[in-house]
């Protein structure tokens, strides 16, 4: 009698396993059609929206948050998150236009920047993996310094005397094509990130983490030197972001990237990603970057306010955490029951 009892209790809990799978699979497809009715939308609001040119604007306004969002999307998978994305852009813009200022070379300036970055989440890495310290509460901390860090070192000044050269990666465009130079870090990066999270053994440890970190830790995986590495990684890229965005803003300033914590978050969760870790696809993500960027764009065209805007965004938020967890869990009371 027993063996027709497992059974039954194996199929239950298969059962919302499957659905639950199932769901997650169909998100990037729903992405998909979210995206396709913003330009539907969007050209119905304004007959600029489906032009090359605006395309080409908002790809690259959106790439700053999209570059900093594929390494958040690992630190979010293994139970962890990272505010202090923003400053590091801050930090990064204005320690270039310092060194650029004082003559250094932009060949030894933005390698510095991005070592600067990589210190950055160091730091973090290693306040909550030896300290035990929330990533949360960390990296709210580090945002403040840094930003305090950035606003000592240029103040209130901006650098603008970049070379032609250096401003031209921001906002010039790919030989022939309307695509922006910084759309290929972009893709280049989510290439090698995709791989590494989907197809590589540390990419299932970021999974394990993520789902149970005793359990992962139990089974060999080295827990605090693999998200110390994701905090260094996460540093490093928002670095990378604050250089392209220096150069699309032909500007050096301590207050560059403000309010882009918010936008990184929303396309990671937006993208479909466990808010609480252990489950996401960077697929989903970068779906979330566009359909993000997208509608920001059209609201944008259609004079809708900048109020009105946030409240979206705001909304995109909650509803990213909330929808796919209720589902969730209806599903697995139905598949129960």
């Amino acid at each position: 009698m027993s063996a027709p009892v497992t059974h039954q209790a194996r199929s239950a809990d298969a059962g919302p396993r499957r659905l639950e799978l199932s769901l997650l699979g169909r998100w990037e497809v729903l992405l998909g059609v979210v995206l396709l009715g913003l330009v539907i939308v969007g050209a119905r609001l304004s007959p600029v929206f489906a032009t090359a040119q605006n395309f080409s604007n908002l790809t690259a306004a959106a790439m700053e948050v999209g570059i900093m969002a594929l390494p958040m999307t690992l630190i979010i998978i293994a139970g962890e998150i990272d505010l202090s994305v923003e400053s590091t852009v801050g930090l990064s813009s204005a320690v270039l236009g310092w060194l650029w200022a004082a003559g250094v070379s932009l060949w030894l300036a933005v390698p510095a920047v991005l070592l600067l970055g990589a210190a950055g989440g160091l730091l973090n890495g290693l306040l909550v993996t030896r300290a035990g310290l929330p990533s949360l509460v960390v990296t709210l901390g580090t945002l403040a310094l840094l930003r305090g860090l950035a606003s000592v070192v240029l103040g209130p000044r901006a650098i603008s005397t970049f070379p032609t050269e250096f401003t031209a990666f921001g906002f010039g465009t790919l030989p022939g094509t309307p695509l922006p130079w910084s759309l290929l870090v972009f893709a280049l990066l989510g290439l090698v990130l995709g791989v590494l999270l989907h197809a590589t053994w540390l990419g299932r440890q970021v999974f394990a983490v993520g789902k149970n970190q005793s359990a992962a830790r139990y089974a060999g995986v080295r827990v605090r030197r693999l998200k110390t590495v994701l905090f260094v990684l996460s540093g490093t890229v928002a670095a990378l972001a604050g250089v392209i965005l220096t150069a699309r803003l032909s500007s050096a300033r301590a207050d560059a990237g403000q309010g882009l914590t918010l936008a990184v978050v929303t396309a990671v969760l937006l993208g479909g990603v466990d808010i609480f870790g252990g489950s996401g696809t960077l697929l989903g993500v970068v779906l979330a970057v566009f359909a993000l960027a997208m509608l920001q764009n059209a609201l944008r065209l259609a004079d809708v306010s900048t109020q009105l805007q946030s409240i979206a965004v705001g909304l995109l938020l909650i509803g990213s955490v909330v929808v796919p967890n209720v589902v969730i869990r209806f599903r697995r009371g139905g598949g129960t029951r």
